[in-house]
């Protein structure tokens, strides 16, 4: 359970630095995704799951 609240608390810290110092290219970001199709996002959100899970197994090997 610790680390899971390490990593989550990881997540934060790299969402906070991206807002802090790209606000703009976010917003644009979010706005761009808000025009996709939700299949496309799925798609997007599924490989992100997927590479996280490697980089996870690699790191815990």
């Amino acid at each position: 359970m610790q680390d899971f609240i390490v990593a989550l608390g990881l997540v934060f810290v790299i969402e906070g630095v991206l807002w802090a110092m790209f606000p703009g290219y976010l917003i644009r970001m979010l706005e761009a995704a808000k025009e996709m199709p939700l299949q496309n996002l799925r798609y997007l959100g599924l490989g992100a799951v997927a590479i996280g899970v490697v980089i996870v197994w690699l790191g815990r090997g």
